[in-house]
């Protein structure tokens, strides 16, 4: 399809990166600076396809007028600035459901440790409060509890499946109603925070989401109710957030994404209702490599006649 240079941007899987190495002979593209400068001087007008995982801005896509596709590593595209691709018709792909169950899988580990207390029972063992005879605080059944998914797609339904095992009411609140099942339909996230127990978010990021879950939100929540975020941090507001954890007024959190990563509020790091997690929704060794043979699969058919396996609507 392409006779011009591909370009590799931030690090990626390995499986990835050898196969644009030993395959297609890309080049890297250089940290920002004088180098990256030079590189894009130099290379920027032959590249035709880049593959990412950190994602793209602008100003990037902007220096390289002959880019025709962006292979994303991820389901989420928020770090691209897909504003800067669609006046020029290049076209994007992520890689979608085959992530759905690993993500499903850690938010309803994360529920189960924020009600249970599992992260916060480890520390107190570790540290002797058990040996010294300290009383562990009872926690919160999660069997039977009222569960709101915001954001019923893909994962959202994998994690409403899952609760159902335990017993859960699920209801959700998604832009759309959904058809085709028979949980409940919330007409705001305010009105989904007020009627359960938890709220695990599940949303795209971008600014469509933005604050998404505000300080309204959790004061909806509540001092009983608890968040559980393996979306995007900026779906939630997180200074709202962590007030709302500092003073009591929401119950708990377990949290693998932040507005700042890895930069995680150090007010968070004393709290043992609190779950922090590094981002790893998708990390896992099955996971990580079928998204990375989905990229490669995407960039293969794009080589070949211009269209992709998982191509997104933009």
């Amino acid at each position: 399809m392409t006779d011009g240079v591909i370009l590799q941007v931030g690090g990626l899987h390995p499986t990835v990166e050898r196969e644009l190495t030993t395959t297609y002979d890309a080049l890297r593209l250089p940290a920002p600076g004088d180098e990256r400068e030079r590189f894009l001087a130099e290379h920027g007008s032959q590249v035709t396809v880049a593959v990412t995982g950190p994602g793209m801005d602008a100003a990037l896509i902007g220096a390289l007028p002959r880019l025709a596709a962006v292979i994303n590593l991820g389901v989420g595209y928020d770090a691209v600035d897909v504003e800067a691709l669609r006046p020029r018709g290049i076209v994007l792909s992520n890689t979608p459901d085959v992530l759905t169950d690993c993500v499903a899988d850690l938010a309803v580990g994360g529920l189960i440790d924020v009600f249970r207390g599992l992260s916060a029972g480890d520390r107190f063992v570790r540290r002797g409060s058990w040996a010294a005879r300290e009383r562990f605080p009872l926690h919160r059944k999660v069997s039977g509890t009222r569960v709101g998914i915001l954001g019923l797609g893909r994962i959202g339904r994998a994690v409403a499946q899952r609760l159902e095992a335990f017993g859960c009411t699920v209801s959700y609140h998604n832009r759309r109603r959904v058809d085709d099942v028979a949980y409940a339909y919330a007409a705001s996230p305010v009105e989904l925070a007020g009627s359960t127990d938890a709220l695990i978010v599940v949303t795209p990021g971008g600014s469509d989401t933005r604050a998404l879950v505000s300080a309204e939100v959790l004061a909806a929540l509540g001092p009983d109710g608890f968040l559980v975020n393996v979306a995007r941090g900026s779906v939630v507001d997180q200074d709202a957030l962590v007030a709302a954890l500092a003073s009591g007024a929401l119950g708990g959190a377990a949290l693998d994404v932040f507005t700042d990563e890895p930069n995680v509020p150090e007010e968070l790091f004393a709290l043992d209702n609190v779950v922090l997690l590094p981002h790893i929704g998708s990390a896992t060794v099955e996971t990580r490599e079928a998204m990375a043979q989905l990229v490669l699969r995407n960039l293969e058919r794009f080589l070949a006649d211009g269209t992709l396996v998982t191509p997104v609507a933009l």
